[in-house]
């Protein structure tokens, strides 16, 4: 049984599109996508060979790219130049073996940039570092005398001029509130 016939996606070659040309359902693995250039090509299951697909295609699933080794099923239509995907059916992206530069690109979209927050910023006021990570790019600190944690990105501890804090290393730094909780938007030494 190949991938499309357990999606229950057999092929249907009797299936037309308006100009007659014969669309067929065709299951394989991503081979290469160029997000910047907007098409890449799967390798299908059946011996098809390369099968184009153009990020057009994508659209229908909020994507603009695909990942090397994602499994796809899509309708193809037989070209000048060999086979085109016309329209994805399922894209399955736990055998992908390269980065999702859309999923990249969404996390990064729902990142909080810590300078916009800095007309809502309150002053300058006494924090201790909590931890900080610069493996990981954060840590948190905390205000004088409370147990809330406030968020504190590397980039912030950059743009001040810092390599590295300590644990309980005294702060100032000026909060804003975020999406997520309070988070650090400029920080120096006291």
């Amino acid at each position: 049984m190949t991938f499309a016939e357990g999606l229950g996606g057999g092929a249907s070659p009797a299936e037309m599109v308006e100009d007659s040309t014969p669309v067929r359902c065709v299951s394989g693995s991503v081979k290469w996508f160029d997000g910047t250039r907007g098409f890449g090509f799967i390798v299908g299951d059946d011996g098809e060979g390369d099968i184009l697909i153009h990020f057009s295609a994508l659209r229908e699933h909020n994507r603009r790219t695909l990942p090397e080794g994602a499994r796809i099923v899509c309708e193809a239509l037989e070209r000048s130049r060999g086979l085109q995907a016309r329209r994805i059916l399922k894209i399955d992206l736990t055998s992908a073996t390269g980065p999702d530069a859309d999923l990249i690109a969404k996390r990064n979209a729902d990142r909080v940039d810590p300078l916009a927050l800095s007309a809502i910023a309150g002053p300058l006021e006494q924090v201790r570092v909590k931890w900080f990570n610069q493996l990981k790019g954060y840590g948190f600190v905390q205000r004088e005398g409370e147990q809330q944690d406030i968020f504190l990105h590397m980039e912030t501890v950059r743009r001040a001029g810092l390599a590295d804090l300590a644990p309980d290393q005294p702060l100032a730094a000026r909060i804003a509130d975020g999406r997520k909780g309070p988070l650090v938007v400029s920080v120096e030494l006291p």
